[in-house]
């Protein structure tokens, strides 16, 4: 399941919709409106195997690292998000659930940054796989 922070505007996740790509929204559709990142992180525990989609540079931690989801920091403008959502989800070493599972991921128009859980080095990847 894609998850998407409550910081993502409504049209973009309209348009992730009309490509068909599901996503529920924290404060819509889960959760509440104005749930805190400590709760967030619970709330993703409780649900398993999800991947979280948000523009809070506050979740790109590599101690946010754990084995039943994937945080997806959006470091792209308002107006890009779902079409970086769209191109990430697409990338193939990120183009599976399991793929994604266990990571904390930074998605920019230079590329893709990760943490991976029980690894000690950061991975960096450009667009082209």
């Amino acid at each position: 399941m894609n998850v998407l922070d409550e910081n993502i505007v409504v049209e973009q996740r309209q348009l992730l919709r009309s490509w068909r790509l599901q996503a529920r929204q924290i404060g819509r559709e889960m959760g509440r409106p104005g749930m805190t990142d400590q709760e967030i992180i619970p709330l993703l525990h409780r649900l398993g195997r999800v991947t979280f989609f948000t523009r809070d540079q506050d979740f790109y931690r590599r101690e946010l690292c754990h084995s039943t989801y994937s945080l997806v920091h959006l470091a792209v403008g308002e107006s890009d998000v779902a079409g970086f959502v769209r191109r990430f989800l697409r990338h193939p070493l990120f183009n599976t659930r399991a793929k994604r599972m266990g990571r904390v991921i930074r998605v920019t128009r230079a590329g893709i940054r990760a943490w991976r859980l029980n690894v000690e080095m950061e991975q960096v990847v450009g667009w082209g796989g």
